[in-house]
């Protein structure tokens, strides 16, 4: 495994990724070690841009506020089946538009779901490629977010005015 972290508007972030594809984002920490110490989670992983290229020129013109489209290989080995049904679904949401919990549960055929839905959504190791800030309660209230929920009003701001504009 190799990452790389840099600076955006919106902290730091590091991206890690494996053989696979991209396996981890975390942002929105004031320092690089912060983010390093959320990105690698104890992992072994050599400090490397080799392969990140395209995911660092993608996450900075999205923090930089525009509208882009993550087509990436990604490494999701990291969650169970439940929690990749999830995350696949959720990659799906375009940008700029928003779902429910429980549209999600019932996208994977698991209507009854939506507290569980919540939880993988909480273990999310991509944030903002897989845009679980765009899912947000049933009542229309954020829910919550695991880059720390002040962002996810940002973020969903940020989308909303961009997609105006464009």
């Amino acid at each position: 495994m190799n990452y790389t972290c840099f600076e955006s508007p919106y902290g730091w972030v590091g991206v890690a990724r494996s053989s696979k594809g991209i396996s981890r984002v975390a942002f929105g920490k004031s320092d690089e070690a912060e983010v390093e110490i959320l990105l690698l989670r104890g992992r072994e992983a050599v400090k490397s841009d080799e392969g990140l290229a395209k995911t660092v020129d993608l996450l900075q013109r999205y923090f930089s506020g525009e509208p882009v489209e993550f087509d990436l290989d990604l490494d999701l080995q990291a969650g169970t089946e439940f929690q990749q049904k999830v995350w696949k679904t959720t990659y799906r949401i375009p940008y700029g538009e928003v779902r429910s919990y429980s549209w999600i549960a019932r996208e994977i055929g698991k209507p009854l779901a939506t507290r569980a839905v919540g939880r993988a959504e909480s273990a999310n190791p991509l944030p903002i490629i897989i845009p679980c800030h765009r899912v947000l309660r049933s009542d229309g209230k954020l829910g919550g977010y695991s880059a720390g929920l002040h962002w996810k009003p940002k973020l969903l701001d940020q989308e909303q005015a961009n997609k105006r504009e464009s």
